[in-house]
Parts: C-alpha cells; structure tokens; sequence
C-alpha cells in the first residue's frame, strides 16, 4: 500500500498527530519516532490501546492529507491570515452542515493545530438526509469531534409564519444551541462560515450569529465563494464542487404556511431531480405548483419530451398537482429579490 499520509484519531476523539503543510509529524508524546514508511502494525503497537481509527489507505486520506504547499500568492496569504486566527481561539465550536464553506473551514481548523476543534451540525425538518451523512462523512474523515444536534424547528411559531425574519429566528434558534453544546465543553470561541459573497444577499441569520457571538473568519481573511471553492481543489477537498446548499425552507416562498408535508413533498421532488443526474436544483413549492430551477445549461436535457414526462409524473406522485420549469435557470438568491 502506498501512504501519502498518517493520521490517527485518539479514543477520546482528538487527533494524536499535527501536521505541517499536510504532512504528518507524530506526536512526541505519543513516543514515537517521527519517519517514513509506517506500516500499519508498527502504528498501531507504539500507539497501543489509545487508537480509536487509523486512517491509511488513498480514498480516506482526501481531507486527512492536505498539502498547503499547492496555495500561492494571494491564496496563500489568506489561507494563512485564517489559520492564524483559528490557532489564536486554542478552542473553538463550529456550525458545521457539511457545504463547501463549512467544510473549508473545518479542515482549515484542522490543520491548524487547535488544542479542540468542535463541529455541531444542527439537524431539523429543514436539513436534509443526505445532507446529515455528507456532514458526518466529512467530520469523521476530519478527525474533529462532532455532534449532531436536534432542532424542532417546525415546534418556533416564528419560524413557521415564514415572514421575512424567518431566517433570523432559525438561526437564533440553531445557533443558541450549539453555543451551549459548546459551553458544555468549555469552548466558548464559536464560528461559522459565511463569506464576503454572503454579505450582498439578503441574510437575516448573519444577525442572529453576530448578536450570539459567533466569529465569520472567513471573511475576517477575505475568502469569496470562488476563492474558497478555488483553495478547496488545492486542498484536495472533495467539496469543492459541491453545489450550493441551503435549508428545504427557502423553497417556500415567504407568506406562504411552512408545513411539514410541503417539506417533504420538496425533499423528494429535489432527489428526483438529482437522481437525474442535476447537482444544483431548487423546487420551489407554490401551493400545489412545483416550480423546478436549474442551471440554465442543464434545461435542454428536460425538455426532451420522455425526460419531462417522467419528471412530470414522479413530482405529482409524490402530490404537487402541477410542473414547471424556471426558464430563467437556477440563481442563488433568487427567492430574495423582493426582500429588503
């Protein structure tokens, strides 16, 4: 077997070695000689009882061994402003779901050499399964301690009314929780993973964060969304083409009752679509209408007349009454344009 890299993950869930520009370096306190060529039994003697997963082989490496010798100029100097940053919390909790933004960011805390990395996923009627797997996925590969944390989100009448301030009251929400799964460790650094793109959209939840005490260091180190996308692939992280994600609730547009039925009756409808073969797909839920978004370079591969019929008829099985298209094509933020 040909290792790129070791990373060993400890019982109580911290990582037993540091790595510098995504090698690794064994811990001294672990007694053992820092070299090359490790088999896996000679890991697994000198670390004894204290090992709870040995990563080795070349799949399970794609986020343990992050070589950040491949950033550069400007990139460099970012990733490098946030690791700084993240190093300087010693500790810190991170509202992690999984995405691109957050799974960067994860991985930046775990190189960075943090006394403790938290990730907390929150997980409502509003996340997704697939979602929650991918979140656990990449935590696990990570080595960082996770936890998810369940939100009865559709119980917070706030929520549910669906007015412009729905996003903000969510947030509180989620984010009050994970503050606490955080004190509850003494860590009380907390940080998620918005970035400058965020700012120019409408995004009530940012405020939420803020008045919480979350930190955005993503942006504190000028990340956009191209530029994190852009390092990810350096990194060698397999989110960095991951399509953009947000909650089930954004399909609904605002005034309209959130229920638990159109939350569902979404969730499939979206993995017909992405069982299709479409990455990036929104379906908006109006009423009984189902208004499919998705990138305009995708739309002519539906309208081939046995596609549209078969997605016609999953969509109203699963009991939307009618179809549509979107022939302006999938845009982020689309259902924000008439809010202030």
């Amino acid at each position: 077997m040909s290792f790129r890299g070791i990373f060993i993950v400890g019982m109580d869930g911290r990582r037993l070695n540091q790595e510098v520009d995504g090698y690794p370096v064994i811990s001294k306190q672990a007694g053992v000689e820092n070299r090359s060529g490790w088999l896996v039994n000679d890991i697994r003697k000198a670390y004894q009882g204290r090992i709870r997963a040995l990563a080795y082989t070349e799949k399970s490496l794609t986020f343990m061994n992050m070589n950040t010798s491949g950033l550069s100029g400007e990139s460099k100097e970012k990733f490098d402003c946030l690791t700084e940053e993240l190093r300087s919390y010693k500790k810190l909790a991170l509202a992690f779901s999984g995405g691109t933004d957050s799974g960067f960011l994860l991985a930046a805390a775990s190189v960075a050499g943090l006394e403790k990395v938290l990730a907390v996923t929150i997980v409502s009627r509003f996340f997704t399964e697939k979602e929650k797997e991918r979140a656990g996925e990449l935590a696990g590969a990570m080595g960082v301690d996770h936890l998810f944390v369940d939100l009865d989100i559709l119980n917070c009448p706030e929520v549910m009314r669906n007015d412009d301030r729905r996003c903000y009251f969510c947030k509180q929400q989620g984010f009050s929780r994970i503050r606490d799964e955080a004190a509850n460790q003494g860590i009380l650094n907390l940080v998620h993973a918005i970035n400058l793109d965020d700012l120019g959209d409408y995004r009530p939840g940012i405020e939420a964060a803020n008045e919480l005490g979350f930190k955005s260091p993503l942006v504190t180190a000028g990340f956009s969304k191209r530029e994190i996308r852009e390092c990810s692939k350096v990194l060698g992280l397999s989110t960095w083409d991951l399509p953009s994600q947000s909650c089930l609730a954004t399909r609904i547009p605002a005034g309209e009752a959130i229920t638990s039925q159109k939350l569902e009756m979404i969730e499939k409808a979206e993995a017909v679509l992405h069982d299709l073969g479409h990455a990036q797909v929104r379906v908006r839920c109006h009423g009984g209408l189902a208004r499919i978004e998705i990138p305009p370079d995708d739309i002519p591969a539906v309208m081939d007349s046995g596609v549209r019929e078969e997605i016609s008829k999953a969509l109203k099985a699963i009991g939307f009454s009618f179809v549509s298209l979107d022939l302006t094509g999938y845009r982020t933020g689309k259902m924000n344009q008439n809010r202030t």
